[in-house]
C-alpha cells in the first residue's frame, strides 16, 4: 500500500477548480469525498478542502456576527405602478408601510372568516419538480400543470417533429395559445439553446433559476405594451440579491459563486448568445425584437442576473408558482389568510386566498413563510433564510415575553389553532 501523500496548494486548487467546475452544485463534503475517490493517495483534510475553495472564490464564507446588534439585511422592494387590484378583488387595496417592510395588502372593507379574498393565475409557474417531470414526458399541461388523461381536447406543441422533438402538451387550445407567452423560447424545438439551461436547474432542483427562465422568456417574448405592463410586475417584486444573501449573518448555507456563474453562462446561452450558429438562427426566429436596456440587463449582466435569482427566491409561492397580488403577502406567525389550490382543472396554478378570521377595514392580509408549528427559536432562524430579520409579529413577541418570564431556554408552545394550519401547509395547501 503507498504511503498517502499531502498535496502540494497549487496541486490541490487546481484539481478543486477543475472539480467545482464539472460538478458545480456539489458542496464541500461531497467535493472532499469526490476528490479523494479521485487521488486515492491524497491525504487532505475537509477543512483544507474548504479553505483552498473559498481562496479561490468557489464558495463564500459568511462574515461572523459582529454583536447581537449587527445590522439586518432587508429585502427591497416597490409598488408595481398603475396596478389595478380590483381585477381580483374590490376588498383589498395595496399599502407601502416603509422602507423596511415595503408594501402589503389590506382590508378595504369587512371581511367573513372563510370568504374567498381572490382567485389568481400565475404570472409564471416553474412547478415542483415532479409535475416537471410529469410535463416533460407529456403527462402534464405544459402551461397550467394540470394532470393530462387521453381526451380528444389535448393538443402536442406544433413546433415538436421527428427531427426536432418537443415533449409538451396542452390541455386545451386555450392553454396552447396562452402558452405563447412563454413556451416558445423553452420549447428545445423551436430554441435548442434553452435545453442546458433547463437542464441545469433541473440536475440542480434550482427552483428560482427555473423561475428566471420563464420570466426571462415572458419578458423577451412579451409585446411593447404587455411588455411594459410585465416589467413592471417584475421590478416591483422584493428582491435580495444573492451577493446580499451571502453578506449577511443569518445566512446559513454556502451560496457558490461557480454554481451562479455556470447558470449566468447557460442563460446568456439561452436567450442572447447561443453556441452554435443553428441555434443562434432559431433564436432569431423566435425572438422578434432586442430587448430592451433594463431587461437586458437583469438577465443577461451578471449582478442582474443575481438579483433576479434573489427575486424568485423571495417571491415564488411553495409550488413554483409567481403571483402578481401574491407576491404582496407579508409574514406573521398567525396568518390571517390561507392559500388553497382548489380549483381541479388547473392543478398547481391557480390559487385562491381564504380568509381565516374576520378582517377590518385596515387590517393586513398576511401568510406565513415558516412552519408555524415550531417554537420560536426556530420559526426566527427559518425567517432568516428569507432576509427579514427578527421576526416582530404579535405571535413572536408575545412569546419572546412569555420566554423573558419563564426562564432562558424554553420554547413557547405552538399558539391555539395552530395544529390546522400546521395540517394545511403539510397538505401543500398555505405558504412556507
Amino acid at each position: 500500500m503507498s504511503t498517502p501523500i499531502s498535496p502540494s496548494d497549487d496541486d490541490l486548487k487546481s484539481k478543486l477548480v477543475a472539480l467545482k467546475t464539472e460538478n458545480p452544485t456539489l458542496g464541500i463534503p461531497k467535493l472532499h469525498a469526490l476528490l479523494l475517490a479521485q487521488n486515492t493517495t491524497w491525504t487532505v483534510s475537509e477543512k483544507r478542502v474548504k479553505k483552498t475553495l473559498q481562496a479561490a472564490g468557489l464558495v463564500v464564507q459568511p462574515p461572523a456576527a459582529k454583536n447581537s446588534a449587527a445590522k439586518d439585511i432587508h429585502p427591497s422592494s416597490e409598488l408595481v405602478q398603475n396596478l389595478d387590484v380590483t381585477k381580483w378583488s374590490s376588498k383589498i387595496e395595496v399599502k407601502y408601510f416603509g422602507k423596511n417592510k415595503g408594501k402589503g395588502l389590506v382590508a378595504k372593507e369587512p371581511i367573513a372568516e372563510g370568504e374567498v379574498i381572490w382567485k389568481e393565475d400565475p404570472f409564471i409557474v416553474a412547478p415542483e419538480w415532479d409535475i416537471y417531470d410529469m410535463q416533460q414526458s407529456s403527462r402534464a399541461c405544459a402551461f397550467c400543470t394540470t394532470p393530462l388523461s387521453e381526451s380528444a381536447l389535448v393538443v402536442r406543441c406544433p413546433a415538436s417533429t421527428s427531427a426536432a422533438f418537443c415533449p409538451a402538451r396542452f390541455c386545451s387550445r386555450l392553454c396552447l395559445s396562452r402558452s405563447a407567452r412563454i413556451h416558445p423560447l423553452l420549447c428545445p424545438a423551436q430554441n435548442p439553446a434553452s435545453v442546458p439551461l433547463l437542464t441545469f436547474a433541473r440536475r440542480a432542483e434550482w427552483m428560482a433559476l427555473h423561475a428566471v427562465a420563464h420570466c426571462a422568456a415572458r419578458l423577451l417574448l412579451a409585446e411593447p405594451a404587455q411588455q411594459a405592463e410585465d416589467w413592471a410586475v417584475f421590478r416591483a417584486l422584493a428582491v435580495l440579491g444573492m451577493e446580499e444573501r451571502a453578506k449577511s449573518t443569518w445566512f446559513a448555507g454556502e451560496p457558490d459563486r461557480a454554481t451562479w456563474k455556470r447558470a449566468h453562462q447557460l442563460l446568456v446561452q439561452a436567450f442572447q448568445t447561443p453556441a452554435t450558429p443553428e441555434q443562434q438562427k432559431k433564436l432569431a426566429r423566435v425572438l422578434k425584437r432586442a430587448a430592451p436596456p433594463d431587461i437586458a440587463a437583469a438577465f443577461f449582466t451578471y449582478d442582474g442576473f443575481l438579483r433576479s435569482l434573489g427575486r424568485m427566491s423571495l417571491n415564488l409561492e411553495a409550488h413554483g408558482g409567481l403571483y402578481t397580488l401574491h407576491s404582496h403577502l407579508n409574514h406573521a406567525c398567525t396568518p390571517t389568510v390561507s392559500v388553497r389550490h382548489l380549483d381541479p382543472r388547473t392543478a398547481l396554478a391557480r390559487i385562491t386566498l381564504l380568509a381565516k378570521r374576520d378582517l377590518a377595514p385596515g387590517d393586513e392580509l398576511l401568510v406565513t413563510y415558516v412552519d408555524p408549528s415550531l417554537g420560536l427559536r426556530a420559526r426566527r432562524e427559518g425567517l432568516g433564510a428569507w432576509g427579514f430579520g427578527v421576526c416582530r409579529c404579535e405571535r413572536c413577541v408575545e412569546e419572546e415575553k412569555a420566554g423573558a418570564a419563564e426562564g432562558e431556554g424554553k420554547e413557547a408552545a405552538p399558539a391555539e389553532g395552530m395544529e390546522d394550519l400546521e395540517r394545511e401547509l403539510k397538505a401543500g395547501l398555505g405558504v412556507m
